[in-house]
């Protein structure tokens, strides 16, 4: 170990609440991991193809900025994104 103690509170096992959202429009809009990264970079944010698959995968954490970007580069308003999520807590 590095020192470092992992404190980092989960959702339902995953590290995001938008990663499955992210998944399923990048496939709706027939584009590979490595073009969103691409069309991410060409708007000023690096996310490297693994890091994106992460956050698919609910393995890392999104930034804002990110979460932003991502949603700019998919053309979807940040609120549809996290629609499914806040369906949720509003029925509990």
């Amino acid at each position: 170990m590095n020192g470092k103690t992992n404190n980092v509170k989960k959702y339902n096992g995953k590290l995001n609440v938008i990663g499955n959202q992210i998944q399923c429009l990048r496939i709706e809009k027939h584009l590979s991991l490595y073009q969103l990264s691409n069309m991410l970079q060409l708007i000023g944010i690096d996310i490297p193809k693994p890091s994106l698959q992460n956050i698919e995968s609910g393995k890392r954490i999104v930034k804002e900025y990110e979460f932003y970007a991502i949603c700019k580069v998919l053309d979807v308003p940040m609120e549809k994104m996290l629609e499914n999520f806040i369906n949720e807590l509003e029925s509990q």
